[in-house]
């Protein structure tokens, strides 16, 4: 009988565990899971080349993490702060406008006039969860000018400092390329250009798809029966060279294996019931948890997520409830650092 019930997927750990920062791209630890059984092994992750085969594919995410927090007050002076989670289209006179998280939200009723980052926001609208839609005073190529100068990298919450000019580059991947996500793609942070150099080098096929994750990543679920979650959407991009690059590799029985929960997203959401895709875009809200049966993904690379996360549901929905927990609990013991500047698991 498999568990839906969420208090079943947490597991106990230590707050000193949690990474502030990253040691660096190809410096991290990375938990070898073998996925049909087999002892549990932590290796450098330059040392993850080896469990790959000439033939399989890797498939990374290309979003960019932009720096989507920005700071500013009311007309009254008091302080506010927002997240810009989705553009949306210009208004009649070309003005910006987002859809974003704020903070407080009292701070934001429909119609409310704010300064942020000195510039003069609207509020429009207020979706049915919570997000405000918001109108700026200049143009989309304005704003994100004023976003490069004044915006700060969005840390997750439970890093508990303020981001500074070495986050700029450690919470960006090396596969980084289509500025749009609010958080990053953190399993690819493990990677370094030589690790990549190595993966080609050994005929590893490397694949690119392109998912803009927003901050609902990090939300909370709130049913105890997880099936009742919904997830928030998040647009997604296959072009028709990665999508041959995947099908060619898995003709060729290669191994297809996401590099993290977003990539794994992607293409489950995309596959047909034999495990090939074709390109194309759209938003998914694919919700992945124990009981659903994977139709491409071989193998997985991700990092230790949050307990009681749907990102956690979504490794076991692969691995396993007890698999997933007994290896968190190896990590724990073995001191490995956890979530987005932690280390990592292997399951291949």
């Amino acid at each position: 009988m498999i568990s839906t019930n969420l208090s079943d997927y947490s597991f106990e750990f230590p707050k000193e565990l949690i990474a502030n920062r990253t040691p660096g791209k190809g410096k991290t630890k990375i938990l070898h899971c073998p996925k049909n059984g087999g002892p549990l092994e932590i290796v450098p992750a330059p040392k993850i080349v080896d469990f790959f085969n000439p033939g399989d594919c890797i498939v990374v995410n290309n979003t960019k993490v932009i720096p989507a927090r920005l700071f500013g007050h009311t007309m009254h002076g008091g302080q506010v702060e927002i997240l810009l989670v989705q553009t949306l289209f210009p208004d009649a006179n070309g003005l910006a406008r987002w859809e974003a998280w704020v903070h407080p939200g009292k701070a934001f009723p429909v119609g409310r006039e704010l300064e942020i980052a000195g510039v003069k926001v609207t509020v429009e609208a207020i979706n049915p969860d919570g997000a405000r839609i918001l109108c700026f005073d200049i143009t989309p190529v304005e704003l994100e000018e004023v976003m490069n100068k004044q915006g700060h990298v969005p840390l997750p919450p439970y890093i508990h400092r303020p981001d500074d000019e070495e986050d700029k580059k450690a919470y960006q991947t090396i596969f980084a390329k289509y500025n749009g996500a609010v958080a990053a793609p953190t399993a690819s942070l493990h990677f370094s250009e030589q690790m990549l150099c190595d993966l080609k080098a050994k005929g590893v096929h490397i694949a690119e798809v392109t998912l803009h994750v927003g901050p609902g990543t990090f939300q909370n679920i709130s049913e105890e029966d997880f099936r009742k979650h919904k997830m928030h959407g998040e647009h997604y991009e296959l072009t028709q060279e990665n999508a041959d690059i995947i099908n060619q590799a898995k003709k060729n029985g290669g191994r297809i294996v996401p590099i993290g929960t977003t990539s794994t997203r992607v293409i489950e959401t995309i596959a047909d019931e034999n495990g090939f895709l074709v390109p194309q875009t759209g938003v998914t809200h694919a919700f992945f948890y124990p009981g659903y049966r994977y139709k491409i993904v071989d193998g997985l690379l991700t990092n230790f997520h949050w307990p009681k996360s749907s990102l956690i549901l979504l490794v076991a929905a692969f691995y396993g409830r007890e698999n997933t927990l007994a290896a968190y609990r190896y990590a724990v013991e073995h001191q490995l650092h956890l979530f987005s500047y932690g280390d990592g698991m292997l399951i291949l």
